[in-house]
């Protein structure tokens, strides 16, 4: 009989990148991408960049401002072939075609380990093209460029990538971080009201789980960012992703190996909403949804007390979301199970225990989700 012997094997893998926060990043003047590229150990580089069809419409420079801030800074960088644009939200992370177009640009123009990927857009659009830079060559640099509040606050600053599949959300991806990551708060301008709104859900998932101090100050600037006060709205992205960077940091479960997934209070419900409407409300206002699903939840479980649960609600509601959707019933229960499955088959589900403090209990009461919805239908604010 032979004898068993094991080697085992250890490797850490330090991933460093950088925040960066800017106003037009694409003037020729703004050093940060140049900083960037000369950086790197090679003495030139290429680059091919991908945009967001939503955002060149509505920056119709956008494509000319790059294309001058790559000539002017030729040295450096090169820019290889055409800006490709592909469309927003869910439509890029519904078809693979995309995915393809940007391999074979990759493959085209020579990109190489030490040539970059430019994502410029939302975060559906960022997960899509992550997704292609990470597979192609088994990663190449990947610079994020976030335009919406959601993706400069949560979603463009992580280390996850993806597309949707099977129709479910986030079925086929990676865990890869960029190269970095640039804010450029100039972006923001063009945000119809939803889409400025839909970000600030994130902030207050945070908050609820992390940060009471964090919270009140949402509670109380409510007004400044529902009339677009640019400053305060800068302030709530600066804290809600240095909130969210540090739990990825101090987590010690960066990639996702665990079952624990503070971040994803309120998802559970939010991805089934979102897959039940056919995309069709935003990823900010399904997450409001759940956050005020699990809040209620909470209360009703004896868990949070009612004016707690009264605060979250109307917080939620002064932000202009809805609490309710027609496709919240009896069919959200049917995301517990797609969680348990994206968990790796133990459920985890983050819960409140007061404003500021998350727990986590590993399974629901079926029959008090659905009382749940019932009195967030009914809920009338004071």
């Amino acid at each position: 009989m032979n004898k068993t012997t094991i080697i085992r094997q250890s490797i850490q893998v330090n991933f460093n990148f950088n925040l960066i926060f800017t106003s037009h990043l694409f003037k020729v003047d703004n050093p940060i991408l140049v900083d960037l590229f000369t950086s790197n150990t090679h003495a030139k580089s290429n680059a091919i960049v991908v945009v967001d069809d939503g955002v060149t419409k509505a920056h119709p420079q956008l494509k000319a401002s790059i294309a001058n801030y790559f000539e002017t800074h030729g040295t450096s960088i090169k820019l290889q072939g055409n800006i490709l644009e592909i469309p927003g939200g869910e439509q890029a992370k519904n078809n693979e075609a995309y995915i393809k177009t940007i391999l074979e640009s990759v493959n085209n123009f020579g990109i190489d380990r030490h040539s970059y990927v430019i994502a410029i857009g939302g975060g559906a659009v960022l997960d899509a093209v992550g997704f292609a830079a990470a597979i192609a060559h088994r990663g190449v640099r990947l610079i994020r460029v976030p335009t919406t509040i959601l993706s400069q606050n949560d979603s463009g600053i992580g280390v996850k990538n993806g597309i949707n599949y099977f129709g479910k959300k986030n079925f086929v991806g990676t865990f890869s971080a960029p190269y970095a990551v640039i804010n450029d708060d100039s972006f923001l301008s063009s945000l119809d009201d939803r889409d400025w709104r839909s970000g600030i859900s994130e902030a207050i998932k945070v908050a609820l789980i992390k940060d009471r101090v964090f919270f009140e100050w949402i509670e109380t600037n409510a007004t400044a960012l529902n009339n677009r006060d640019q400053q305060v709205m800068n302030t709530l992205i600066h804290r809600c992703a240095e909130m969210h960077m540090q739990h990825i940091q101090n987590s010690g479960d960066a990639f996702e190996q665990g079952s624990s997934r503070p971040l994803d209070f309120g998802h559970w419900a939010a991805h089934k909403l979102e897959q039940l409407s056919n995309y069709s409300i935003r990823h900010g206002e399904a997450v409001a949804i759940g956050i005020a699903l699990d809040s209620t939840y909470s209360y009703l479980k004896g868990y949070l007390t009612a004016n707690s649960l009264t605060r979250i609600l109307n917080c939620i509601l002064n932000l202009g979301f809805s609490l309710s959707h027609d496709h919240l019933n009896a069919h959200i229960i049917d995301g517990l199970n797609e969680f348990r499955e994206h968990l790796g088959g133990k459920l985890t589900i983050m819960l409140l225990k007061s404003l500021g403090t998350g727990f986590e209990v590993h399974e629901m009461d079926e029959a008090i989700v659905l009382k749940s919805i019932t009195y967030m239908n009914d809920y009338i604010q004071t």
